[in-house]
């Protein structure tokens, strides 16, 4: 089951278990899929690929407008938008720990042969594909930094 059907099909089970902040984030996450499979030169798939990098996006934007909501003193909607944020996080990978992230991250290094940070658009070029939803791009490129400074 594609992460299409699986949206679709949890769309249901929150709709039949009244889980309001569920069904709403799922919403919005068919929402993206459908128009992302119906937009100007997409033939009408989904792959599960484009489909997890619309869900890391969404995750993104629900952090921003959540710490946003916090600086302006609105904690219940900060909170929302939290919640909705951790149910779409259970459909994208397992997030990398710090260990895991920093030992793929030499072995791309290792396999570029980048040898400084004037070197570090070759590193992320490999590392954003291979590391995609499994980590963030802002941790990414830090740690990338980081590791081609000490070189």
């Amino acid at each position: 089951m594609n992460l299409f059907d699986q949206i679709s099909e949890d769309i249901k089970k929150a709709m039949l278990a009244r889980e309001k902040v569920r069904l709403e984030a799922l919403r919005g996450v068919k929402k993206e899929f459908l128009e992302a499979k119906t937009a100007k030169g997409a033939n009408g798939e989904l792959s599960d690929d484009t489909a997890t990098k619309i869900m890391v996006k969404m995750v993104k934007q629900r952090k921003e407008s959540a710490k946003i909501y916090e600086e302006n003193n609105r904690p219940e909607l900060a909170q929302n938008e939290l919640a909705e944020a951790a149910v779409i996080e259970e459909y994208l990978p397992k997030q990398l720990s710090e260990e895991e992230l920093v030992a793929e991250l030499k072995a791309i290094i290792a396999e570029t042969g980048a040898t400084g940070p004037k070197e570090m658009g070759k590193v992320m070029g490999v590392a954003t594909k291979r590391l995609a939803g499994r980590a963030e791009g802002k941790i990414v490129s830090a740690k990338v930094k980081e590791l081609l400074s000490n070189i």
